[in-house]
C-alpha cells in the first residue's frame, strides 16, 4: 500500500474514534438512524404497517430498518426525511397519490 493511502487510511480511522469518543462531530449524516426511524414513525402515530405502506416499503423491510439490520436508501430515505421535516403536508401527498 502506498504510503500516502495508508496515510489517509490512519486518518479517517482517527477520525472515526474521536467521533465515537464525543470530541468530534460527524461531517455530515447520511442515514437515518434506527432510533430516529422509530421516533419519526411514532411522532406521526402510525404502525409500523401503515408506515410501512405509505411509504412504500415492505412491513420486514421496516422492521429491519427499525432494529439496526439495515438502513433506507435511495427514494425511502428521502422520503422518511420529509416526512420528518413536514409530516403532514409530505403525509397529505402520500396519500392523495
Amino acid at each position: 500500500m502506498k504510503d500516502s493511502l495508508f496515510a489517509e487510511l490512519l486518518e479517517s480511522v482517527e477520525q472515526m474514534d474521536e467521533i465515537v469518543k464525543g470530541e468530534r462531530e460527524p461531517a455530515k449524516e447520511r442515514f437515518v438512524a434506527a432510533s430516529r426511524l422509530k421516533l419519526i414513525r411514532k411522532k406521526v402515530n402510525l404502525s409500523q404497517p401503515k408506515f410501512a405502506m405509505l411509504i412504500g416499503v415492505e412491513l420486514s423491510t421496516l422492521r429491519n430498518w427499525e432494529q439496526g439490520r439495515r438502513e433506507p436508501t435511495g427514494p425511502a430515505k428521502v422520503l422518511i426525511k420529509a416526512i420528518e421535516r413536514d409530516p403532514e403536508n409530505v403525509i397529505k401527498a402520500c396519500i392523495s397519490s
